[in-house]
């Protein structure tokens, strides 16, 4: 007859979750919600990088389980771990920081795009790609453009290469915040504002033509042709910029009077 409380039958599980080597037994351990049995299981040093990837799938462990996890022999040497470690969601600062700069760009990429990741750690992740982006092969460029995080897209997107504004443009997760403060930059080249202020869909949001109207780059042709849909009153804003060519703000001002007094002789209804 077993004559072991459950504290003592716990401790027994767990002092064989840090020392079993039956595979069996350690992948039905994997599986465990005792947070006492998976340390014990954190500390077996004959677990597999299968173990170790399957464990760090589960969005439940505790804090302290992956803190443990993290110490083990085989996140130190296997690459794939490490990875999976960075994107773990309770995974310290002080343990994902470090294993960042080993990892390749569009797996630090993976890292910024997984949802569960802290913010902290996403930005970081952005700002390690960024400062990778130097002696980054062109194709390399243009897929991160086209697949990177919005605020990867913008970045570069702000070298005058046709074929890399393009991709960033269709860019999925391209916002228009980004674009923006993309166009807020100063020196940019006439080819990107020329990019934005012809596509298909960013030329259609609203404060994105505001933004365009206002940048001197702007070709006129496509100036005239988002006035119309812009209220009057954001216009007159607009030619308070001391940034705008007189030739465009007194456009601008005779485009809003006219619309005004068309208003004006209107007839009311049923007249």
């Amino acid at each position: 007859m077993d004559s072991l409380t459950p504290h003592e039958r716990l401790q027994e599980r767990a002092e064989l979750a840090a020392a079993t080597s039956a595979r069996r037994e350690i992948e039905n351990l994997c599986k465990e919600s005792s947070r006492e049995v998976l340390m014990g299981l954190a500390r077996n040093p004959h677990l597999q990088e299968r173990d170790l990837l399957r464990l760090l799938a589960r969005k439940d462990l505790p804090h302290e389980v992956v803190r443990e996890l993290a110490q083990h022999k085989e996140v130190r040497k296997n690459y794939t771990v490490q990875l999976a470690m960075v994107r773990h969601p309770k995974t310290p600062r002080l343990v994902s920081v470090p294993l960042m700069k080993f990892l390749y760009v569009f797996d630090l990429l993976r890292v910024a795009q997984t949802p569960a990741v802290p913010t902290d750690i996403k930005m970081l992740a952005e700002e390690t790609i960024l400062k990778k982006l130097e002696g980054m092969p062109r194709g390399e460029r243009i897929s991160l453009a086209r697949r990177g995080t919005g605020r990867l897209a913008a970045r570069l997107m702000a070298e005058p290469d046709l074929e890399l504004i393009r991709a960033g443009l269709d860019n999925p997760s391209l916002t228009e915040g980004n674009l923006l403060k993309l166009l807020a930059l100063e020196g940019l080249e006439p080819v990107i504002v020329e990019q934005v202020a012809l596509h298909e869909r960013w030329s259609r949001h609203y404060h994105l033509r505001l933004a365009l109207i206002r940048n001197p780059l702007t070709p006129f042709s496509r100036v005239l042709a988002f006035l119309p849909d812009l209220a009057i009153t954001d216009l007159r804003d607009i030619c308070l910029d001391h940034r705008m060519p007189d030739t465009v703000r007194k456009y601008i001002e005779a485009h809003c009077a006219a619309r005004l007094n068309k208003q004006r002789i209107i007839p009311p209804s049923g007249v």
